[in-house]
């Protein structure tokens, strides 16, 4: 079982339309779609609308490892990418992407001025819903974001406040649009810096994969 999760992890392709579109986890990730799993079919989905085709749902290998074994994973890093199933067959052209990624990103709101503390930042935002961080890129094919949002606590268990980053990426692919997001636990400056750098590789190879 080991050995085909770690084969997962190799890039691959999937058809949207009549275009083929090259995919693939960022380093230390494992796309786990393929194994057939209620629990992680379920988790995926949670995380994006039911109007998104899920693409890819990667896990950091050491979760897949205690997911294998039958152990609970961490879940403290995934992945995700999904495209519109309303826009999937269809060549969109860079003006009609310009129109989805500002429709798309719109409830975000703008930027959030500089921020010293972002705990603090946090702390003032609403619970349920990510608020946005920074802008980490734009231009005609790739617009990408940094969310950030504090968890809801459980009143029954008494426990510190929890954080939760993410990056939202918009992409033109090969003449399709995509949205791949990252997702991390910000427990200190590391996970910030983390997810910036990751996401900033991750899109650059996938650019890369398709301009083959």
């Amino acid at each position: 079982m080991l050995a085909s999760c770690n084969a997962i992890a190799a890039p691959f392709a999937v058809s949207l339309g009549d275009a083929r579109v090259a995919l693939d986890a960022p380093p230390g990730f494992a796309d786990v779609q393929s194994t057939g799993s209620p629990r992680l079919l379920e988790l995926a989905e949670a995380l994006t609308s039911a109007s998104n085709r899920i693409l890819l749902f990667a896990l950091e290998d050491g979760d897949v490892r205690r997911f294998t074994v039958g152990d609970d994973p961490f879940l403290r890093r995934y992945v995700l990418i999904v495209t519109p199933r309303g826009m999937e067959r269809e060549r969109v052209s860079t003006q009609a992407f310009g129109a989805f990624a500002s429709e798309s990103l719109r409830e975000l709101g703008k930027p959030a001025a500089e921020i010293i503390d972002l705990r603090r930042y946090l702390d003032t935002q609403p619970r349920e819903r990510a608020s946005m961080i920074a802008e980490l890129r734009r231009d005609p094919q790739v617009i990408s974001v940094l969310q950030g949002v504090r968890l809801p606590e459980n009143p029954e268990v008494r426990s510190p406040p929890r954080y939760l980053l993410s990056t939202t990426t918009l992409m033109l692919v090969r003449g399709r649009a995509l949205n791949a997001t990252v997702y991390t636990l910000y427990e200190s400056d590391a996970d910030l810096q983390w997810i910036r750098a990751s996401t900033g590789r991750w899109i650059e190879e996938l650019q890369r994969l398709n301009n083959r």
